[in-house]
């Protein structure tokens, strides 16, 4: 006899786990369901550290599903902060070129955002970013008025406590350590605080989703790749040089943005991150190892293709982890007036970044399906922002693939 018995147990007590264990009971009031955490507390990893950003939806492709779920997810997530006085800004965002060569690649943004229905958008000259952003420097830049900025832990708590008040339960302090599958196909799940079984699974594991869903038969065709992004917070003095949100353009070649400057919104100011391999799923600092996860990665044919195909880059990447000053010069590319000093003891955090065995780097929502389990295997940015948009499509899919009744 299992120790706790549901309809549907949720593997993962990050941002999209809870909000999906949240939709799920909104609309299917009946069932019984659990959610199954191995930390002692919500968020603990990806959704508790990341820069806290509500992404407009600017740099997805149209037509993608990171492009149809942001705009929605938006509205849906300022709604629901609104109505559980859960605080946010709406300062702003720009994206600065700083040479002739990021102006293509600026325009294309403009377009891009334009085509997902980002309202707001303007794209300012030297002068107005002046004024807007009076220490920034660029040649041109791209004004998004709508990107704000949040506290994600706090949302992902409101949503579990609308969770529990819709009768469903949050297990905690339980890592999952196998599945096993019955003749009457149910799905158990071994943890260390006892079994859970239940009819339905979903699979929001995070920086472990590819080895839930393997266990589940999903066969090793992309893995979850962690990436460490570092930080440095900016001093008092630093922080007077930032009113909002600095981003410089992105190479289009990689998912991740570069380095920037965001407002948080208890008043700090990070600058960063880089993007350095990690050396364990969870790996926040640069000499935590995990051996047989770093294994796994390297014995992983995608990730020496990626390796291949992007060697220069992680060099310089490396260069800058262990450099104050060349993590400086970067900074200053956007902001000539940082220094050295500005830059005070930041934090870290994991990207789950997934990579095919072909070494592509997945940047789009990949969801899978095995019998009575859904796997959300890649949620990267703007994970958080479209959480209730990502949770309502989940659902859905949950609806058909396991026949639920309202």
């Amino acid at each position: 006899m299992a120790d706790h018995t549901y309809d549907i147990a949720i593997i993962g007590g990050g941002i999209l786990g809870i909000a999906t264990a949240m939709e799920l009971t909104h609309r299917f009031p009946k069932l019984t369901v659990g959610v199954v955490e191995k930390e002692k507390r919500l968020a603990a990893h990806q959704t508790g550290h990341n820069s806290g950003v509500i992404h407009s939806g600017i740099y997805y492709k149209p037509g993608s599903l990171k492009a149809q779920n942001c705009v929605t997810g938006v509205s849906s997530l300022l709604a629901f902060c609104d109505e559980n006085n859960i605080k946010y800004d709406l300062c702003g965002k720009v994206i600065v070129a700083t040479g002739e060569d990021e102006l293509g690649r600026l325009d294309d943004l403009f377009e891009r955002g334009k085509a997902n229905g980002v309202p707001g958008l303007e794209m300012i000259g030297p002068e107005r970013l002046k004024e807007i952003e009076p220490h920034a420097a660029g040649i041109k830049a791209l004004w998004s008025p709508n990107t704000g900025i949040i506290d994600y832990t706090e949302v992902t708590e409101a949503y579990g406590r609308k969770f529990r008040e819709n009768g469903g339960e949050i297990l905690t302090d339980a890592k999952v350590e196998d599945i096993k599958k019955g003749s009457d196909g149910r799905v158990t799940l071994i943890t260390n605080q006892g079994d859970v079984s239940a009819k339905y699974m979903v699979n929001c594991a995070g920086l472990h989703a590819h080895t839930i869903a393997h266990k589940m038969g999903v066969p090793y065709d992309l893995r979850i790749i962690p990436f460490r992004g570092e930080y440095f917070t900016l001093s008092p003095e630093g922080q007077e040089l930032v009113k909002g949100l600095i981003y410089p353009v992105p190479d289009p070649r990689f998912p991740f943005l570069g380095v920037h400057f965001t407002r948080g919104i208890h008043g700090d100011v990070e600058a960063g991150p880089n993007a350095v391999l990690a050396l364990a799923q969870e790996g926040y600092t640069k000499f935590k190892i995990n051996v047989k996860e770093t294994l796994a990665t390297l014995t992983f044919k995608g990730f020496w293709i990626m390796a291949a195909k992007h060697w220069k880059t992680a060099c310089q990447e490396y260069y800058r982890s262990f450099s104050k000053g060349t993590f400086t010069k970067s900074l200053q590319r956007l902001v000539p007036e940082i220094e050295k000093h500005h830059l005070t003891g930041g934090g870290a955090g994991v990207r789950a970044q997934a990579v095919e065995r072909n070494g592509f780097l997945v940047d789009d929502f990949r969801i899978s399906q095995t019998e009575n389990a859904i796997h959300v295997r890649n949620a990267p940015s703007p994970g958080a922002t479209a959480s209730l948009s990502i949770s309502r499509g989940i659902v859905d899919m949950a609806e058909e693939a396991f026949d639920l009744q309202a």
